[in-house]
């Protein structure tokens, strides 16, 4: 499904990736671990690059519109399958199966009460829920996500981390959490400066074997 072949990648001038070479079959959960400046979010950017259309994707950054509530951040998740006059009137004055399919998706995250609040009023852990819930309504079974929960508390890490698993077919992840990687992951790939330094299943793994990934 996704393919690298000693593939390298720079990031501001210097050297990201290194002699990259990584095959990602359909159906796999892989999350990319290391530490910091590591190469995971460059990782994840160039696999997104290869099937930009299919992918839903929550950035690092959220990439929402403060200005805009929840609802619309949301909605945006669908706006490529749906048609352009559709799109503009729930943009203007949401239409009730629209607001009913957000709703649904909001209570999953825990949003529901934030409905058409802006997202600039939210807490950080309320606008990381809002991007996961905004790759939600996109249509696909592929997720890409960078550090998807490392906003939210451990209850809620582990309900997101749960429901986006099961329902994304194929899911990267870049992260620093070894215990949500080992419990919610296939694969485990490591990386070093720009390297994969670890690449393996889960249940090949210990916990100790993630350790020494970030040196501890």
């Amino acid at each position: 499904m996704f393919h690298l072949e000693s593939a390298n990648a720079s990031y501001k001038d210097e050297t990201a990736l290194t002699d990259i070479t990584l095959h990602i079959p359909a159906g796999q959960k892989l999350a990319l671990i290391g530490h910091s400046g590591s190469g995971k979010s460059t990782l994840l950017k160039l696999l997104y690059q290869q099937r930009p259309k299919d992918i839903a994707l929550v950035p690092q950054d959220h990439g929402l519109v403060n200005s805009l509530s929840v609802f619309h951040n949301v909605y945006m998740g669908q706006l490529g399958r749906r048609a352009l006059w559709y799109s503009l009137v729930n943009l203007i004055k949401p239409l009730k199966k629209p607001i009913e399919d957000v709703k649904e998706i909001l209570h999953i995250v825990q949003l529901s009460d934030k409905l058409f609040e802006p997202v600039g009023q939210l807490s950080g852990g309320q606008q990381q829920r809002t991007a996961i819930a905004r790759a939600m309504m996109q249509a696909g079974n592929i997720l890409f996500a960078d550090e998807p929960v490392s906003s939210l508390d451990e209850q809620q890490s582990k309900l997101v981390m749960g429901f986006l698993c099961k329902r994304f077919e194929t899911v990267v992840l870049a992260m620093h959490d070894i215990d949500l990687a080992l419990n919610y992951c296939d694969r485990i790939l490591g990386l070093a400066h720009g390297r994969i330094t670890l690449d393996a299943p889960v249940n090949n793994l210990k916990r100790s074997s993630l350790l020494d990934v970030y040196g501890e």
